[in-house]
């Protein structure tokens, strides 16, 4: 009698996927959090919440460099340096965007959401092995940001443009990055359970 067994992962996968699920869980607890400090502070656009403004791209600038450490070296890496720097510079713009008030402020994040969002989706894609648990999540968060991205843009340009959808931007945001990281943690006891 034959016994087959599963070939396990491999080690660089298997702590890729374990960073992966870390820095997702994270930023995703962050987004949701920086959704409730803004709601309650942009009121006006002052000093703290123009503050705000900067923390949340730079939440992405920070976990991009995270996230490029533990990536090996190929054009996926050069995707995440990109939208490190990329959410950098928005960072700058937003500070800089809400002095001129509501419109411009939206319009800076809009087209940070939408380039960001086209970046997210690319590096799903990148990572849609089955070690990485299809990516389903990220990929569905970054095509809703780069249409996001549009829609503020719109709503820039109209009559009554509003920062209350920032919050419902970061909420949905981090609810995606959680479910990716239980979407990782379950296919890890997976492969863990066929290796046993």
């Amino acid at each position: 009698m034959s016994t087959q067994t599963s070939t396990p992962a491999p080690p660089a996968a298997t702590d890729e996927r374990s960073s992966l699920l870390k820095l997702y869980l994270g930023r995703g607890v962050l987004a949701v959090a920086w959704a409730l400090a803004f709601a309650g502070a942009h009121e006006n656009l002052n000093a703290a919440a123009i503050t705000l403004l900067a923390v949340y791209p730079l939440i992405d600038a920070v976990s991009s460099v995270i996230d490029y450490r533990a990536t090996p070296n190929g054009s996926e890496r050069q995707v995440i340096a990109f939208n490190g720097g990329l959410s950098t510079l928005a960072a700058i713009a937003l500070c800089l965007a809400g002095a001129g008030g509501e419109a411009a402020t939206l319009h800076v994040f809009g087209v940070w959401a939408f380039v960001s969002g086209a970046a997210q989706v690319v590096v799903g894609v990148r990572r849609r092995g089955p070690e990485f648990g299809k990516q389903w999540p990220t990929l569905i968060s970054g095509g809703l940001s780069v249409l996001v991205g549009i829609t503020y843009n719109i709503q820039a340009a109209g009559d009554n443009p509003s920062l209350d959808v920032l919050s419902v931007y970061a909420t949905g945001g981090g609810v995606w990055f959680i479910l990716q990281a239980l979407l990782l943690g379950w296919k890890s006891r997976q492969l863990r359970a066929r290796t046993a």
